[in-house]
């Protein structure tokens, strides 16, 4: 497993130091969370010390037990932080300023974790091929007029996995397996790659429309080798009918044996405020989520939508019947 870190001696050690510090394990890479370490340590002199882990946080923490070192965990996907939860190690945290700037349904009803940033699952249409109002639901992509035309990645990515949950939870396993089986009947080569392949493969004429995240786009209009494929492409937010636009999140939460957990209180409040929820929200493209807050204007660019209003913790609780349903429709196959 690879460490990047800011004090990877700290991190190691499994007796908490005396300086006002506050320990991290992070999915997100360093560079994304420096903005905010630094801002947090320039209010508060507490110190932020990071250990990026690609794999094996929660295998890790039950390792550690109550000598692990972490005070926070920082993840994307609702998937990955219920598993957190669910594993036993991290710890309620009751707070009127995360209460208050974290809307309910961003939050675990038991306090485990909070959003930070959103970012929806949205289409990419062509801009040569697909007029922008031919796709207005996630249940138009089940219409037969896209058969060839539809690129995804892997159906049991935890992206897919998520928007597969959310159509369960409005329209039930019946409907929900019909869809899928619809949308693999459209798709125009086997599900591959990632988000941004999707947006090469309509640049390059493989397909017309694909699933993806919006703070790819964002990625790619920032990137040389890429920003061709990414003006290729309109971004349409939408709907699942009778709901909103589907959105996953970034998160934080307190690890159960937290040795700062003063410290890592403080840092978590702090990243709820909208001067921190701007900065993190502009370094990933992503949605701030405290009121009052704003996202980066390229983001803003892009339009509008209604965020769907289910508890995430409800997606989370839902995975493993859209995985069984993913693997009967044979989605990748």
């Amino acid at each position: 497993m690879r460490l990047a870190t800011t004090a990877l001696a700290l991190i190691a050690t499994a007796v908490p130091a005396l300086a006002e510090e506050v320990n991290l394990y992070s999915y997100r890479q360093p560079e994304l969370l420096a903005p905010l370490t630094e801002a947090f340590t320039a209010e508060t002199g507490i110190d932020v010390n990071v250990a990026y882990l690609e794999q094996g946080m929660v295998e890790r923490l039950q390792a550690e037990g109550d000598r692990s070192p972490a005070d926070l965990v920082f993840t994307v996907d609702i998937s990955r932080l219920a598993a957190v939860v669910n594993a036993g190690v991290t710890q309620s945290v009751t707070s009127e300023v995360l209460n208050t700037n974290v809307p309910e349904q961003y939050r675990d009803p038991e306090g485990h974790w909070f959003g930070l940033t959103t970012r929806a699952r949205i289409v990419y249409a062509s801009k040569d091929r697909v007029d922008t109002s031919e796709v207005t639901t996630y249940e138009d992509l089940a219409d037969p007029k896209w058969k060839g035309r539809i690129c995804t990645r892997s159906g049991t990515h935890p992206y897919n996995v998520a928007l597969v949950s959310a159509m369960l939870h409005h329209h039930g396993e019946e409907e929900t397996k019909a869809w899928l089986e619809a949308v693999k009947a459209n798709l125009g080569r086997k599900p591959q790659g990632n988000d941004r392949a999707q947006v090469r493969a309509i640049w390059a004429g493989e397909c017309d429309i694909a699933l993806g995240n919006t703070y790819y786009m964002g990625q790619m209009l920032n990137d040389p080798e890429q920003k061709e494929w990414a003006d290729s492409v309109n971004v349409l937010f939408p709907v699942f009918e009778g709901g909103g636009t589907h959105v996953n999140i970034s998160g934080v939460a307190m690890t159960k044996s937290a040795p700062n957990r003063e410290n890592a209180l403080k840092m978590m409040e702090f990243l709820t405020q909208p001067e921190a929820q701007e900065i993190y929200a502009h370094a990933n493209f992503e949605y701030p989520i405290a009121p009052g807050t704003e996202a980066d204007e390229l983001v803003t660019s892009w339009g509008s939508f209604e965020a769907d209003d289910v508890n995430l913790m409800t997606l989370a609780g839902l995975r493993a019947d859209a995985l069984r349903v993913i693997e009967e429709v044979d989605f990748d196959g």
